[in-house]
């Protein structure tokens, strides 16, 4: 989503570092799940991640390196630079595991270009491309009693019994604009039984965001989610398509729609393509900023629960890569005008 940092996608890029023939086709391997691991396995995984995640706390990277996979040591300066921007972000933190997977493919085809693992019942899957054969393990952590709190998901290689090695990690935040991933869950569902469909599709995408750890692990609970936000997708909503918008007398070419915290609040994301005349309106800043005023004023009024949803719009008008304006008005400081249809 715009203006967020949702995730790191370090640990796919850093397993694929490890020399392996590359060949099609998909394999099953085994998972461990925490609750079928013995006390020790439990503990030394456990012990092991929660020190990783304690070495990002406090940025030491010294002895997090000392103990990367060789492979993904040999070229650890751009994940160190990645913690040590995280790193403010954990400190004083409250470090919790909350999930645990050991991961088994020390008897797979090297070839393999992808494995997925089936855990547990309900079966929970994990699924990796170009896995090297070995023993890997999944830990995912979480760090609240911060201002940010964050889910932390550490991929481990084993190099011994018990002995762990950090191979990548990914994060995600628990919470946006102050609220966790289960209440927008539950407010997506009121908006799609009232029909409101924009606040709907785009808070379930808040919600699949925050409590989905990982894109590559899927889950029933994750796939009940998905299939209620594919319920309450607008037809119409700009995206592969863009949607024309009518405002004054003028239409807007809706190019995306999304959500961003760059103010604090949550607000709606929306950028449009101005036709030849909206672009030389857009040279002067007083019908630029009614120009936007205008698409603002017109969004809310075709979808009247935008305004309890979001604390604001944030508009970017586009030319290309270019933005060639842009403003945010709180939803207190746009007035209301007579009723639009897209």
């Amino acid at each position: 989503m715009p203006k967020r940092s949702l995730s790191i996608r370090i640990a796919q890029v850093l397993l694929c570092l490890i020399p392996i023939l590359y060949m099609p086709g998909a394999r099953a391997a085994s998972c461990t799940t925490q609750a079928q691991m013995t006390g020790p396995q439990r503990d030394a995984l456990s012990s092991a991640a929660r020190t990783m995640l304690v070495q990002m706390q406090s940025g030491d990277m010294l002895n997090l390196k000392a103990n990367t996979l060789p492979a993904v040591a040999g070229d650890f300066a751009g994940i160190a630079s990645s913690i040590q921007s995280f790193s403010p972000t954990l400190r004083n933190a409250t470090i919790t595991v909350d999930e645990l997977y050991l991961l088994d493919n020390s008897a797979g085809t090297p070839a393999a270009s992808r494995v997925d693992f089936f855990c547990g019942t309900p079966v929970v899957v994990v699924n990796f491309s170009a896995l090297p054969q070995g023993t890997y393990a999944l830990a995912i952590l979480h760090a609240t009693g911060v201002p940010e709190p964050q889910q932390v998901s550490l991929i481990l290689a084993q190099s011994a019994p018990d002995r762990w090695m950090f191979a990548g990690y990914f994060r995600k935040p628990m919470t946006e604009a102050g609220h966790d991933g289960l209440w927008y869950w539950v407010s997506a569902r009121k908006y799609a039984q009232t029909k409101m469909d924009w606040a709907a599709w785009l808070y379930y995408k808040i919600a699949i965001d925050l409590l989905n750890p990982l894109d590559f692990l899927s889950s029933p609970n994750m796939e009940k989610l998905r299939k209620e936000a594919d319920g309450a997708r607008p037809p119409a909503f700009p995206g592969t398509q863009p949607m024309m918008l009518n405002a004054s007398g003028s239409s807007f070419r809706l190019t995306a729609v999304d959500i961003s915290t760059a103010f604090g609040g949550l607000d709606l994301d929306v950028h449009y393509a101005p036709d030849p005349a909206q672009t030389a309106q857009l040279r002067n800043p007083m019908t630029a900023r009614q120009q936007v005023t205008t698409v603002m004023t017109a969004l809310v009024d075709t979808h009247p629960e935008l305004r309890s949803a979001f604390h604001g719009i944030w508009v970017h008008a586009d030319e290309g890569n270019a933005s060639l304006f842009a403003l945010e008005l709180p939803m207190t400081g746009i007035s209301a005008g007579a009723p639009q249809r897209p």
